[in-house]
């Protein structure tokens, strides 16, 4: 099978996997689905390493987004022309932006706003520095996390316009609350949080003025964005690159690969069916209810029931209890499992679980020969 890594016992675990073939095959998929590479603006949220922002350079995808400044600050370092702040720098961040934009002027920044304060002192900051920027308003179309509802959104996009150093970018509409199953109820509600933003759009572009793009969506509803004609539509999937069993299991049609495992081993038979792991919440996101990882077996022979949206086995296995370093799990094949013996899993939600990991044991051929700095896991690298 393709998950099983043959010099395992020079692997050191709990550890993350990373298969960068599948991961670049999932990128030509999204690429696939977009319909050209140009309408895509990536979440780099999930990864946080160069070397997979390199592969998405390489798919010819060459603008991003990024949760923090030491994330936007990695993908500058490795080349990516146009970044995307989607979380509103407050406190020193709108400096710390500035001097990421000067440190790096072959990166196009832009940021998203929703409050007149935030959007003055990244003006300010901005200007102090000589340099410009684009601002898009973020936009509440369900949410309810960040953004203002489009309906009210106007008068803080004219301000905006009225700034010195920064000027209007467009529209950030993020509507991660979107998870239904079907696929037409998922994207018959996109279209609805679309709409108003569109609404929006036309009314800003009646008075005068420019709604250069639209940044929409997420992992869930980037096929539902993918299908509009709107020309200045840009999406923006995150989970995509790596995938996990938490979307596998909830969106069947979305046809993408796990890239990312765990490599855990057994460290205790307390007796009876239960066994005991080395992948306690320190090294898999705690954040999501049981199973917070789907267990597939070392050996592609041994039965196994098929994860659900996954082309993996799966271990029949219950999660009993989880803490620091601890995962307790009962299973009818205890008996068949010893202290030292390793396993897989699949992070229920990927994104926090690469978070969790200095490095990324880089799987090629069966074998680790390379690991990868989990960069931008730190929230400050140089700036």
């Amino acid at each position: 099978m393709w998950y099983q890594v043959r010099n395992v016992n020079d692997v050191p675990s709990p550890a993350l996997l990373v298969y960068p073939d599948r991961a670049a095959e999932n990128l030509r998929r999204l690429v696939t689905i977009a319909g050209r590479p140009e309408r895509l603006r990536p979440h780099m949220k999930t990864h946080k390493m160069p070397a997979i922002a390199r592969l998405y350079l390489a798919a010819g995808i060459t603008r991003a987004k990024c949760a923090t400044i030491a994330e936007a600050e990695m993908l500058a370092e490795a080349g990516m022309p146009d970044v995307l702040l989607a979380c509103q720098p407050v406190g020193p961040g709108a400096t710390r932006l500035a001097a990421l934009a000067s440190r790096y002027p072959t990166t196009r920044f832009s940021a998203i706003v929703d409050d007149e304060a935030a959007a003055r002192a990244i003006d300010q900051a901005f200007a102090q520095s000589g340099l410009r920027i684009e601002l898009l308003v973020d936009l509440d179309v369900g949410m309810h996390r960040t953004g203002i509802e489009p309906e009210h959104a106007a008068p803080l996009y004219h301000r905006i316009a009225r700034l010195h150093a920064a000027s209007p970018g467009g529209l950030h509409a993020y509507d991660g609350h979107l998870h239904d199953a079907d696929r037409a109820a998922r994207c018959a509600r996109a279209s609805e949080g679309l709409a108003r933003v569109l609404r929006l759009r036309d009314q800003l572009r009646a008075d005068g003025l420019p709604v250069p793009r639209i940044v929409a969506g997420g992992t869930p509803t980037f096929p539902c964005h993918a299908a509009s004609e709107e020309p200045d539509l840009e999406l923006s999937p995150g989970t995509i690159v790596f995938w996990d069993a938490g979307y596998a299991a909830g969106l069947p049609d979305l046809p993408f690969l796990a890239a990312a495992l765990l490599l855990t081993r057994v460290i205790s038979k307390p007796g009876g069916s239960r066994v005991c792991l080395d992948l306690g919440h320190k090294a898999v996101a705690s954040e999501m209810p049981h199973p917070r990882a789907l267990l597939v077996p070392a050996h592609a022979d041994e039965p196994a029931p098929r994860a659900p949206g996954l082309d993996l086995p799966c271990l029949d296995a219950r999660f009993v209890g989880h803490s620091e370093e601890h995962l307790v799990i009962e299973t009818p094949i205890a008996d068949r499992l010893r202290v030292g013996d390793h396993l897989y899993a699949v992070p229920w939600h990927v994104c926090p679980t690469v978070a969790l990991h200095g490095v990324a044991h880089v799987v090629r051929d069966g074998r680790v020969e390379e690991r990868w700095p989990v960069t931008a896991r730190e929230r400050v690298l140089t700036v």
